[in-house]
């Protein structure tokens, strides 16, 4: 099973002042740090390894967290220092730690999803990165991606259109190679590695069919509860 950057190092300046002195990642969700419930989903999904990207009150996640062993997985940490380096410069940085091949997720995202098979789909594709996504019609968030014959012809988090019924799921398997004119000197975005792939046909899609859960804004949170209590 490939490895998995988590990318923990957000500011959550949309839950504030919540997150004024915890991060995201160890806001309680039921009684507990909804990264206990990412973790052990991950776990129970056959993942054994975890890159916890992490700036913001970072250290607080890694004295929660330690090693993993309680969650049947070994975590590491790549910190992304003083200066902010973005979603891909995160990942570019924790490169060391994650290999040739990688699931990227996002710290604020609970993904019911098969991982395995994500992972096969992934290798078969023969291309550098695969994207999950949703058939959203705009219900939970903005749709973000349109898709033609099962291929992947736009993705833009800022440039929607009515053609894009589909929607960024949250989870990401690419190569290493993808993040080499990603470098230390500015802030790099993911959405521009997804779409510089979108260009040169190299980015796969993988549709899934169970709704994502987030704890990025207080709906999510509530969503994301009493899916857990069910």
């Amino acid at each position: 099973m490939l490895p998995v950057a988590i990318l923990a190092g957000g500011l959550a300046t949309r839950l504030r002042p919540a997150t004024d002195s915890i991060p995201k990642a160890l806001i309680p969700i039921n009684e507990e740090p909804f990264v206990a419930h990412q973790l052990r989903l991950l776990s129970r999904s056959g993942i054994r390894r975890v890159v916890l990207c992490v700036g913001y009150l970072g250290e607080q996640i890694e004295n929660y967290v330690g090693d993993g062993t309680r969650f049947g997985m070994q975590v590491s940490y790549s910190v992304d220092g003083p200066r902010l380096l973005g979603t891909a410069g995160a990942i570019r940085n924790a490169l060391p730690l994650l290999g040739e091949q990688f699931f990227v997720l996002y710290g604020d995202s609970y993904l019911p999803c098969d991982y395995a098979a994500i992972g096969q789909s992934f290798r078969a594709s023969d291309k550098l990165g695969l994207m999950t996504i949703f058939r959203n019609d705009g219900r939970w968030d903005r749709s973000n991606v349109e898709l033609s014959h099962g291929r992947i012809v736009k993705y833009d988090k800022a440039d929607q259109t009515s053609a894009m019924r589909h929607i960024d799921y949250g989870l990401a398997a690419l190569s290493s190679v993808v993040f080499d004119k990603v470098t230390g000197e500015r802030s790099y975005d993911l959405s521009s590695v997804y779409g510089d792939l979108v260009n040169r046909g190299q980015l796969a899609a993988y549709e899934v069919d169970q709704r994502f859960y987030e704890v990025g804004s207080l709906d999510g949170i509530r969503e994301l509860s009493e899916y857990l209590r069910s």
